[in-house]
């Protein structure tokens, strides 16, 4: 296959599950681990989905231009604190975790047991808690739980990023709605700074063997694709709960586990 095709299709791929909470870079790992697309560098992996969150300012502009124009607001400025408390929180803990050598798994079995978990657990507290969640604003408390449940997505590829943080946020009483806007929101800084280090990282050590070229068309089309996806994803929240998505995430698990366990 040409390696923009290649860089299309993984781009389209980031795009679409880099938001919805089905993991992005499970969804990433999958097709280069079974060899269905070329593998790619852990900082190509990484480093495309800057692209993607770039989308999220688009689609939340009301919230951005309170933060960016009238950040002196008490409310604008409470909101950032909390945004920039989770970010610290899980730049910190991804700091100790790059340390520790920790890298993404080469196999698929990691990658289907996550998200299997993950697919219960939306499924589970959907059906206990989605409809009685009442708070309509980020508490500090959420603000905190939600920076260390980013880091789960870091450890176990196929948990999701916006998945872990989404089920925190509900599980603490966050309304849909909110709970995407502050986990898609922190999600800029987060995997902005995430893109930056690896590829800074690579550089620094001279191990940098990517196709400049392919990765920015891949980031560029992972950006449009994360546009259409986050905002579809906004309208279909207001009429619908995340179960759809609990239940994909099961049938893909066990059909990877199936599949490995056949082959």
């Amino acid at each position: 296959m040409p390696d923009w095709l290649t860089s299309i299709l993984l781009g389209i791929i980031e795009g679409i599950t880099e938001f919805l909470p089905i993991s992005s870079t499970g969804h990433l790992l999958l097709p280069q681990q079974l060899g269905w697309l070329d593998k790619q560098s852990d900082v190509f992996n990484i480093a495309i989905q800057s692209g993607a969150v770039l989308a999220v300012l688009f689609n939340f502009t009301d919230r951005v231009k309170q933060l960016t124009l009238r950040w002196r607001e008490p409310a604008a400025r409470d909101y950032l604190a909390k945004l920039f408390t989770a970010f610290v929180i899980t730049g910190a803990g991804g700091l100790v975790i790059d340390a520790l050598g920790f890298e993404l798994p080469e196999k698929v079995l990691p990658v289907a047991v996550a998200l299997l978990a993950g697919g219960v657990l939306f499924v589970v507290v959907e059906k206990t808690v989605g409809d009685r969640a009442r708070l309509a604003e980020v508490t500090w408390a959420i603000s905190i739980a939600v920076g260390f449940g980013q880091l789960l997505a870091a450890v176990f590829p196929g948990m999701s990023r916006s998945g872990a943080t989404i089920l925190i946020a509900l599980l603490m009483g966050l309304r849909r709605v909110p709970a995407i806007e502050f986990t898609f929101l922190l999600g800029v800084p987060t995997l902005l700074a995430a893109g930056a280090y690896k590829v800074l990282k690579a550089v620094h050590a001279g191990s940098v063997t990517e196709e400049w070229g392919q990765l920015a068309l891949a980031t560029g089309v992972s950006a449009v694709t994360a546009f259409v996806a986050v905002r579809w994803l906004l309208r279909y929240i207001e009429t619908h709960t995340f179960v759809a998505f609990g239940w994909y995430r099961i049938a893909l698990g066990l059909t990877l586990i199936v599949y490995l366990i056949a082959f």
